[in-house]
């Protein structure tokens, strides 16, 4: 049989040992926190960026509406102001009335059936 250790090396030796495992395990839990407290972090960061991003995209959403109702006003602007030009009333020329009236003698022959 081999030499008997020291029963106060063992002792020494068993509680290094434990001393290690424990410093072991709260550097782990350390490390751990450490890992929890960033993914909180990222998490917080994307959640900024994504609230960021919408914001944004809602702005450009509300400018571009903004500009096709101007653009869409001022094309009906122009739209009333041809109808209301073409609703005016405008007396015929002389020369335009012969015609009407000649133009109507034509439509009145052809409408009864007589020659022209």
């Amino acid at each position: 049989m081999g030499p008997v250790p020291d029963r106060k090396a063992l002792d020494a030796a068993a509680a290094a040992a434990i001393a290690r495992v424990l410093g072991a395990e709260a550097a782990a839990r350390s490390a751990i926190e450490g890992s929890r407290a960033e993914v909180q972090q990222i998490a917080e960061n994307a959640r900024l960026a994504s609230r960021s991003v919408a914001e944004r995209t809602e702005d450009r959403i509300r400018a571009v509406t903004a500009a096709f109702e101007r653009d869409l006003s001022a094309r009906l602007a122009a739209i009333d102001a041809e109808a209301d030009r073409l609703a005016a009333e405008e007396p015929l020329a002389p020369a335009e009335q012969a015609e009407l009236a000649r133009q109507v003698r034509v439509l009145v022959r052809a409408l009864a059936g007589v020659p022209p």
